[in-house]
């Protein structure tokens, strides 16, 4: 019974935060579009893939090398 005069406030006070933070989203405009994204998902893009300039290429280090690799084993 003592556990209920810590349970019903506590549970008043989650209520009142959930509907704090329901508020918020509605005024925020979380639930404007729920549709759009998921068209805008599927939509195809217009630009083509941008292809590596050699500067880029260049930048990339080799990958069978190793930093230490031209040190000899002891």
């Amino acid at each position: 019974m003592d556990s209920l005069y810590l349970l019903i406030p506590l549970s008043v006070v989650l209520v009142f935060v959930i509907g704090l933070l329901f508020w918020w989203s509605v005024r925020s405009g979380q639930f404007d579009d729920l549709e759009g994204p998921a068209y805008r998902m599927m939509m195809d893009d217009d630009r083509p893939p941008a292809s590596p300039t050699a500067k880029e290429k260049s930048a990339q280090p080799d990958a069978g090398k190793t930093p230490d690799s031209d040190t000899e084993p002891r």
